[in-house]
């Protein structure tokens, strides 16, 4: 699909009305991780199961998440094509517009283990490595997903969060990287070039989303973002805030970085792949850039909230999700990362030119070079971003 840039793209949506500063503001959401009785357990939440009898299904996405007939804005031709096979019938909500706004939605009655009226919920890793800490999402059984057991690319299993695969399966992933304009400024490799480059001062940009900022930073300096240590942190910090300090960065962002960045207006950011993508569409002087040190990989995943009823269905939905073929389709709309192996050659007969970008799908070196962030314990959540914030000026 060959789309301009969207106005507001879902990565962009992460450190939209609540972002990163809001989960410090917002003191009564995340005093909520911590409330008494908020902590649930398999043994004491028990969900039941109506499947069975139920063919029904409740999904919560992102907006512009999943594909869309361009003639029919009112059909989506891989979940229409689930329905018809499974004789499932799918309400599709887009009411994930934020990762602390949606929680907001739905904290009291996980922390009371009372239902959502939500059978799969779409949040990014942090958030449902957080839900997930608290024992709110309900275990998959892994028999019930052959395609995710084949199919799910070695880089996304086994995370920290997730060690056995059955809690939060990716429904799509992106980079944080690095991006340049070429026509206002010559390539960039490193993440200590764009941070003291003389010719890139005050035309830098950095992404205000702690977790991408940092990740890329604590790489950098030799560290794995994926286990690190407070002090490791705070090194990586003190390089942000001499960056800062001499007026190398401009500014901290969520996805509006990327018209300055199409216009020239700044030289060169931390940014998503996603974005970059459009953009590279309508002007291939702009590039995304895996740095030497490392690129960061984030997913949002599909999970099952506790009370759920629907169990049985949203395996069958995600199972279907994983053939490579309907991911392929997915993917050809999207344009973030396909975390389904073997969706790429299925590509090659829908775009040629898609299936070639490693921006959707990634080559082994790429994907070697990659890191998740560490899952934080609510401590450490509010330690770290509360030091982000303070350096950004947030």
């Amino acid at each position: 699909m060959r789309t301009p840039l969207r106005p507001l793209t879902r990565r962009g949506l992460l450190t939209g009305t609540l972002g990163s500063a809001a989960l410090l503001a917002a003191g009564g959401t995340l005093a909520g991780c911590g409330t008494k009785g908020a902590q649930q357990t398999e043994a004491g939440c028990v969900s039941e199961d109506l499947s069975g009898t139920e063919k029904k299904l409740a999904f919560s996405n992102w907006p512009q998440y999943m594909d869309v007939d361009e003639k029919d804005e009112s059909k989506r031709p891989t979940l229409d094509a689930f329905i018809a096979k499974s004789g499932i019938a799918v309400t599709y909500t887009e009411d994930v517009n934020d990762n602390n706004e949606f929680f907001g939605k739905v904290q009291n009655q996980l922390a009371a283990c009372q239902a959502t009226e939500r059978d799969i919920m779409v949040l990014t890793d942090w958030m449902a490595a957080r839900m997930i800490r608290l024992g709110w999402i309900q275990k998959l059984d892994r028999s019930k997903l052959p395609n995710v057991e084949a199919n799910l690319l070695p880089s996304l299993r086994g995370r920290s969060f997730d060690k056995d695969n059955q809690l939060a399966i990716p429904w799509q992933s992106g980079l944080a990287g690095l991006a340049y304009n070429g026509k206002v400024t010559k390539e960039i490799r490193t993440v200590d070039e764009l941070l003291t480059r003389p010719d890139l001062k005050g035309k830098v940009t950095a992404l205000s989303e702690m977790r991408d900022t940092m990740g890329l930073l604590l790489q950098s300096n030799g560290h794995d973002p994926s286990n690190f240590t407070a002090a490791q942190f705070d090194d990586a910090l003190n390089k942000l805030k001499k960056a800062v300090d001499s007026g190398q960065i401009r500014k901290f962002t969520g996805n509006d970085y990327a018209p300055d960045l199409a216009k020239g207006d700044i030289a060169a950011c931390i940014g998503w792949s996603g974005d970059v993508i459009q953009l590279g569409f309508e002007d291939e002087k702009v590039k995304f850039v895996v740095p030497e040190s490392g690129v960061m990989l984030w997913s949002d995943n599909m999970l099952v909230p506790n009370k759920a009823t629907h169990k049985a269905n949203a395996e069958q939905l995600i199972n279907y999700y994983y053939d490579p073929a309907v991911a392929a389709q997915l993917a050809a709309y999207v344009n973030y990362i396909c975390p389904v192996r073997g969706a790429q050659e299925e590509m090659e007969k829908i775009d040629p030119e898609l299936a070639a970008n490693p921006l959707i799908f990634p080559d082994d070196a790429m994907l070697a070079k990659s890191k998740v962030f560490m899952a934080l314990d609510e401590k450490q959540e509010r330690e770290y971003e509360g030091k982000f914030q303070q350096v950004i000026g947030a």
